[in-house]
């Protein structure tokens, strides 16, 4: 069974919300080493990690990032955008494909080039954060929740490809974190350690998939048991805020 101690982790996005606290909850758990990788590294202010330049979706970052760190038994593809666009808006197009290189071709291109670095570390793990907006469209954020639908297929591919290696592939999921991504947002909040300690439990533990509050087991309930209900609730949102598109 896989375990935090003595683990050499990477975290994308480290900077600061959801990436910090992966790096201290790391730290805590007895990880030998962490890379906080992040675009703008002299952002990453925590003590005992290695801060790293990365922009997951820069080909040359990507490749200089695996060739330096060819120690790492545990990836955290943490770095992810929101643009808070619908599907049929002034910016979708632009909105769209700056949430895909980022929430889907970036996490690609880190598994693609570190599950053979994981390989030939014994397996470890690939830590993938999703979204309940992977289950449904949200049509104030569609091209978000088109961007994290797309994660969650990675993820559940590369489980498959990467388990005759010994690589766990681990989907997590949440309502709001109470990060800089969700500051306009005013509904009720997950504190970003919370989701970090399911995580890291569920990881040790061998789960696949990690709700890490309870907005995501009530989501997940309502999609497999209630669709319909659940979207003509959506439906009645969208039409009372007749946004502009």
């Amino acid at each position: 069974m896989l375990k935090i101690r003595g683990s050499v982790a990477l975290v994308t996005g480290s900077n600061r919300g959801l990436g910090h606290a992966f790096c201290e909850g790391l730290l805590q758990k007895g990880a030998a080493k962490v890379y906080a990788a992040a675009r703008n590294p002299s952002m990453v202010r925590l003590h005992g990690v290695v801060p790293l330049k990365l922009d997951i979706t820069s080909v040359c970052d990507v490749l200089r990032v695996t060739h330096g760190c060819e120690d790492v038994t545990i990836l955290v593809n943490n770095a992810g955008i929101l643009r808070d666009s619908p599907m049929l808006g002034a910016q979708t197009e632009a909105a769209a494909r700056q949430e895909m290189e980022t929430n889907f071709f970036g996490p690609l291109a880190m598994v693609q080039n570190f599950a053979p670095v994981l390989a030939r570390n014994g397996g470890g793990a690939i830590v993938n954060v999703l979204s309940v907006a992977s289950w449904f469209a949200n049509p104030f954020m569609a091209t978000y929740c088109a961007s994290k639908a797309a994660a969650e297929v990675l993820t559940d591919a590369v489980r498959m490809q990467l388990r005759s290696q010994g690589t766990r592939v681990v989907g997590v999921y949440a309502g709001y974190i109470d990060t800089d991504m969700a500051a306009r947002v005013h509904a009720p909040k997950t504190d970003p350690r919370q989701v970090v300690e399911r995580t890291l439990e569920g990881l040790e533990s061998g789960a696949d998939r990690v709700f890490a509050d309870d907005r995501a087991s009530h989501i997940a309930a309502r999609v497999r048991t209630d669709r319909d209900a659940f979207y003509a609730e959506l439906q009645k949102h969208w039409d009372d805020r007749r946004p502009e598109h």
